[in-house]
């Protein structure tokens, strides 16, 4: 006798049904387990998730105090010192309408009043000095070595060129001087950038008035 259930092609025979698991094996049950009793994530998993990720960005909140400090620090010390360098090299190289053989050479035409050279040094020295506290009391130590050593290295040949300029008197050598400064100044604001941004845009007045000191000096130098 033939078995009903091996005859697909009568339709009125019984049909074996194939044994389901329940949905919550199949699926996972609320709790996060599923059929076999392992805990695979769920609703659990997913709200522990975001509960990490809080804590995580939750420890940040006191750093930007800290660095507000550190900053203000480094700004007392290093912004007086840069200003009172720039200021003395000044001063004992005999920079500034005060001297006798400066007087004597003739100006361009775009030369500006003699008095502005003092009060744009000044403010140029201070941003300099903040600038560099910033990039010192930043927490990026990838390249803030080599920002400081660029920034020093710059911050001499610019106090080298007024003894070069005033006190040897050599025009011609102090105009490629201060091309050396030029590129020395985009170098520094390049690494500047990478440790603070706000550093390296502090820097952009100096490097303008430099090229425009350039272009004083090389017509001074076609002049005389």
């Amino acid at each position: 006798m033939t078995d009903p259930n091996e005859r697909p092609d009568d339709p009125h025979a019984p049909r074996e049904i194939a044994p389901t698991r329940p949905v919550s094996a199949r699926v996972g049950d609320h709790d996060g387990r599923d059929g076999d009793g392992v805990h695979h994530g769920g609703e659990g998993a997913e709200t522990a998730t975001p509960a990490t990720t809080d804590a995580a960005e939750a420890k940040p909140d006191h750093v930007p105090a800290h660095r507000q400090k550190s900053l203000l620090w480094w700004a007392l010390l290093l912004v007086p010192a840069v200003v009172a360098a720039g200021l003395v090299v000044g001063q004992l190289s005999g920079s500034g309408e005060s001297d006798p053989w400066f007087a004597s050479l003739v100006k361009p035409d775009i030369y500006p009043p003699g008095w502005l050279f003092g009060v744009v040094w000044t403010i140029l020295y201070a941003l300099m000095g903040f600038a560099l506290a910033l990039v010192v009391a930043s927490d990026r130590r990838a390249y803030k070595g080599s920002a400081v050593a660029v920034f020093l290295i710059q911050l001499a040949v610019n106090l080298a060129w007024s003894p070069i300029f005033f006190g040897a008197h050599l025009i011609g050598l102090a105009f490629f001087w201060i091309l050396l400064m030029l590129v020395l100044i985009i170098t520094t604001m390049a690494i500047f950038a990478k440790v603070s941004r706000l550093a390296a845009a502090l820097l952009v007045p100096y490097l303008a008035w430099v090229s425009f000191a350039a272009i004083l000096n090389l017509q001074i130098w076609q002049l005389n």
